[in-house]
């Protein structure tokens, strides 16, 4: 099936090298910065470990999704009403609302469902730069769009169960402690087993080969694949010998939500003369501004997560695992939001 060419907006060169710019150096600047301790030898302690992935509650992390109410509408309808607003809300209550339930009644599988959405969204979240921002020529039809996506979503939800399946395990274990499962129901799934782990490395090294050959084969405008290939093999590596944890805070907070922000201001036509002036910085401070309420309201919700599950977190470890929970349950209906904005925008 056939899928819509690149330009998914109708931002100018100008507006669009005025967002692309910072919007994808913030991400290669954090990665590239986060692998020197990996890369020297140094062993961060857990505070440093865990302290992307705490100051993402309001580093670009939690708020990214936080403007949904108002990315979605401007993508789809390019205004923002009420009628949309309550719609937006109803996603969030519905498919939110059922996957925390789902957290309480089956907590093992609800962590690891939220393997695979996050695997999906991450994806999403690569896809769409790549197509307007890089201007890919090669991911033309909603085939290739989807190899690309299990690509770059795997990167970060896979190559760590490669790189480090002890602390992967730990981690998974952590989500579903605070709602009384131990460890043990975590150990014996059949994903931590080394003969299904050589798998699907194997498979997923196979798939990333195959699609950035495919890209390569296919592309007139070389410089685009080139960044594209040096992106996939560079994050290969930062998650196969980055701890996890800090990877995936560094990552969620400078890399994939930055990503996002960068779309949504790109779908507010109300800031287009602020980009074609080469100002990224009164864009941003309207993204703060509307992304604050949400973000507050959510961070409440957190402190209602951990007051209603049965065992809350003492340490310093559950509780980032429990704020990975509330970001579990706010990422199913941002990912339906997102997927909403891409059959829009012709994204997939």
């Amino acid at each position: 099936m056939g899928a819509s060419p690149v330009a998914l907006t109708d931002l100018g060169d100008r507006e669009r090298r005025t967002l692309a710019r910072p919007a994808l150096a913030a991400g290669w600047v954090a990665v590239a910065v986060a692998a020197l301790p990996a890369l020297s030898g140094v062993e961060l302690s857990p505070t440093a470990r865990y302290a992307p992935l705490v100051a993402s509650a309001v580093l670009f992390g939690m708020p990214h999704g936080a403007i949904d109410y108002v990315a979605l509408p401007r993508a789809v309808a390019g205004a923002v009403t009420a009628r949309w607003l309550a719609a937006v809300g109803v996603v969030y209550l519905l498919l939110g609302g059922g996957y925390a339930a789902a957290w309480f009644a089956y907590p093992v599988a609800a962590a690891l469902a939220f393997v695979a959405v996050t695997w999906l969204h991450w994806g999403q979240g690569d896809l769409y730069p790549l197509l307007d921002f890089l201007d890919v020529d090669y991911l033309d039809t909603r085939t290739r769009r989807v190899s690309a996506v299990l690509v770059r979503g795997g990167l970060p939800m896979l190559v760590p169960l490669l790189g480090y399946p002890g602390r992967y395990r730990e981690v998974v274990a952590a989500f579903a402690a605070p709602f009384g499962t131990g460890a043990d129901d975590v150990a014996g799934l059949p994903l931590f087993d080394p003969q299904i782990r050589l798998a699907l490395g194997v498979a997923f090294a196979a798939l990333t080969v195959g699609v950035l050959a495919a890209g390569c084969r296919r592309t007139r405008n070389p410089w685009a694949w080139r960044v594209d290939a040096a992106e996939t093999l560079g994050l290969w590596a930062f998650f196969y010998v980055v701890p996890p944890v800090f990877a995936v805070g560094v990552y969620f907070c400078l890399w994939h939500s930055v990503r996002h922000v960068a779309r949504a201001i790109a779908v507010d036509d109300s800031i287009r003369p602020s980009l074609r002036a080469g100002d990224v910085l009164g864009p941003l401070a309207r993204f703060v501004r509307e992304a604050a309420p949400l973000t507050a309201a959510a961070l409440a919700l957190g402190g209602v997560l951990w007051w209603a599950v049965p065992d809350p977190p003492t340490t310093l470890e559950g509780g980032a695992a429990l704020y990975l929970v509330l970001i579990a349950v706010l990422t199913l209906p941002h990912v339906a939001v997102v997927t909403w904005m891409d059959r829009a925008q012709g994204v997939l």
